[in-house]
């Protein structure tokens, strides 16, 4: 897909602003859902003379990560690319990688023990603060620097976040990654073993289950903080950049690791935000609007909320975002997209294969079907629901970017 739209594109300079509130679908909790409860004039307002519908991110019925997620919302196809984000994390927090390196994201957690068994009591540890997260990481580096042949390196994240780089002597590819996630992905279980799935991924993953080790003794004393989950295992992707597909000059403005290592990953430029907060990265979005012709702005708060089962401080991110969107709306964009990568309900404290809504402003828009930017008044748009790598096409169509097809 992505090869037919590069093949199409003409680049007239229409200035794009696509908004990812992260995991900002729902379903009712009781009798509604997040953005159902949550007051927004501006997107309501917005919605009536938009274009809507909504996304699935993969495929119907199943629920993504969010790198694949994002990677949709990019237009490529994540059954394609299929990038771990451990990758995507360590180019966020400025790390370099390569062909010998294997990236892993991971995260403090919380264990007890149950005889001879661990048990995940908090897979984020009580999500510690990043200053704890800084003190334990300077603590591991100091005591973990080899695993036999390999190198060790950790880098703090945000909050419980962080990310380990293994280096290898030898080059390493996708086929040496391919190791089973420790994370259980629930409490009250025993974390997995890091266990190769492949023969040829059986040397890192020695060297991943002594790591493991190592650092359960040098935390054990913590309180909160004792181990640390790994995921997505992964070297670097080779992937086509959007200057190279489109020749759009293209920025992101991120507050997490993730994704900002995701959009550097695809060839945007990531922008410096000073400040955790939707305040702090509208006013990038203005001192940078006439640097780049495509926007990325991502707005996490919305899925942490929900994977925490917060449905109040979910609606209040919302809702938060809405007063700010008449001052997006001011800098006069060619097409305005609003969306999230996928839902995360705060019912089900965590991802889920739900529609995501889908709102496209332009002066192309087929409007006025929709009253709010809702899970249920954007399935009746004339969108329809549609696969989350068919998003970028509808954009670059909103902004006459796409030549026609065909005789």
């Amino acid at each position: 897909m992505h090869n037919l739209r590069s093949q199409l594109i003409n680049n007239n300079k229409a200035k794009i602003l696509l908004i990812v509130l992260d995991g900002v679908g729902g379903i009712p909790n009781n009798t509604k859902t997040e953005l159902e409860s949550a007051k927004t004039p501006n997107l309501d307002k917005l919605a009536i003379k938009s274009e809507t519908g909504c996304h699935t991110p993969i495929i119907h019925g199943l629920t993504p990560g969010s790198g694949s997620a994002h990677l949709s919302l990019f237009g490529y196809d994540p059954m394609e690319f299929d990038i771990g984000r451990g990758v995507l994390e360590a180019l966020g927090l400025d790390l370099e990688i390569k062909n010998t390196d294997l990236a892993i994201r991971g995260n403090f957690a919380t264990i007890k023990k149950n005889g001879a068994k661990l048990i995940v009591t908090d897979r984020r540890a009580g999500r510690i603060d990043t200053k704890t997260n800084e003190r334990l990481i300077k603590k591991l580096s100091t005591q973990i620097k080899k695993i036999g042949n390999y190198q060790i390196l950790f880098k703090s994240g945000i909050d419980h976040r962080f990310v380990v780089k293994i280096i290898s002597p030898n080059k390493i590819d996708d086929s040496n990654c391919l190791i089973q996630d420790t994370d259980p992905q629930s409490e009250g279980l025993q974390p997995l073993s890091a266990k190769n799935l492949n023969t040829k991924s059986k040397a890192l993953s020695k060297i991943i289950i002594k790591l493991i080790s190592s650092i359960e003794v040098v935390l054990k004393d913590e309180n909160k903080a004792n181990y640390a989950l790994f995921r997505g295992y992964s070297t670097f992707p080779g992937i086509p950049t959007f200057q190279d597909l489109y020749g759009i000059k293209a920025a992101s403005i991120t507050t997490y690791p993730m994704y900002k290592g995701i959009s550097r990953l695809v060839g945007m430029s990531p922008l410096k935000v000073d400040a955790n907060s939707i305040d702090s990265q509208v006013s990038v979005l203005i001192k940078n609007i006439d640097k780049y012709d495509f926007f990325y702005l991502h707005i996490k708060k919305t899925d942490s909320y929900g994977e925490d089962g917060n449905f109040k401080e979910k609606v209040k991110v919302i809702e938060k975002f809405d007063k700010l969107l008449p001052k997006i709306k001011k800098l006069n964009f060619d097409v305005l997209a609003i969306t999230g990568d996928h839902s995360t309900p705060s019912k089900m404290k965590g991802h889920s294969w739900h529609p995501v809504p889908v709102i496209i402003e332009s002066n192309n828009s087929f409007k006025g079907i929709s009253k709010r930017f809702t899970e249920k008044e954007c399935l009746k748009g004339n969108m329809g629901i549609f696969e989350g790598k068919y998003l970028l096409n509808l954009i670059f169509a909103h902004g006459q970017m796409l030549n026609k097809f065909g005789a």
